[in-house]
């Protein structure tokens, strides 16, 4: 049996949190490590190894935009697959993440039993 693969969720808001991991792990497999911060992220960075990472747009302190761009300073994270989620009233940044370095960017509220699907899709367009 191969490996599941492993996602980096930040997010500050913790139903969001719940919901993800629940989508991800338990209907989809994944292994999920999450972060309530960009900057609880950044501290341990250079112990983790991700097949993606899933970040808030919107998120007190760093933002997700900022957040991606400290990823893609470490070389170890330099291609490593980013994929935003943000709320509907944020279409600009949705816009630009999608022709950004990002992935894409997934529209909250999303539906929990199709996420790892849609994961799965990017991650396998990506390779």
């Amino acid at each position: 049996m191969s490996k599941p693969k492993q996602i980096v969720h930040v997010d500050d808001d913790e139903d969001i949190l719940t919901i993800t991991r629940m989508a991800l792990e338990l209907v989809g497999g994944f292994d999920v490590l999450q972060f309530n911060s960009g900057r609880k992220v950044l501290e341990v960075l250079s112990d983790l190894n991700p097949d993606l990472f899933l970040l808030d747009v919107m998120m007190p302190e760093m933002d997700g935009p900022e957040l991606m761009t400290e990823i893609r300073k470490r070389p170890e994270h330099k291609t490593t697959p980013v994929v935003f989620m943000t709320a509907k009233a944020e279409h600009q940044v949705q816009d630009m993440a999608v022709f950004g370095d990002a992935l894409a960017c997934i529209t909250k509220p999303f539906d929990p039993l199709i996420l790892h699907e849609e994961l799965n899709t990017l991650l396998e367009e990506d390779s």
